[in-house]
């Protein structure tokens, strides 16, 4: 990890087209502003780490919905050949 000490009002710039600047220093708290393009995501750690959970939730979900299916449509054929 890198770790710079900036001051109120100054900047980093990360790639090209990412600058973060030190907007507030109060107390434990550090206001801070970024400035990107918006097709870059940028969020908060613990929402970050949410929306992970719930993605990984989705695909689970997912992955349970496609075996459901797959069963019903094994039972409808098994409920065919039963009345062949």
């Amino acid at each position: 990890m890198l770790v710079l000490s900036r001051k109120k009002g100054q900047s980093i710039i990360i790639g090209d087209n990412i600058e973060i600047t030190v907007v507030e220093i109060q107390g434990d708290t550090v206001r801070i502003g970024v400035n990107a393009p918006r097709e870059v995501a940028i969020h908060r750690q613990e929402v970050f780490d949410q929306i992970a959970a719930e993605n990984q939730q989705a695909q689970q979900s997912e992955g349970l919905q496609i075996k459901l299916r797959q069963l019903t449509e094994l039972s409808k054929q098994a409920d065919k050949k039963d009345e062949a």
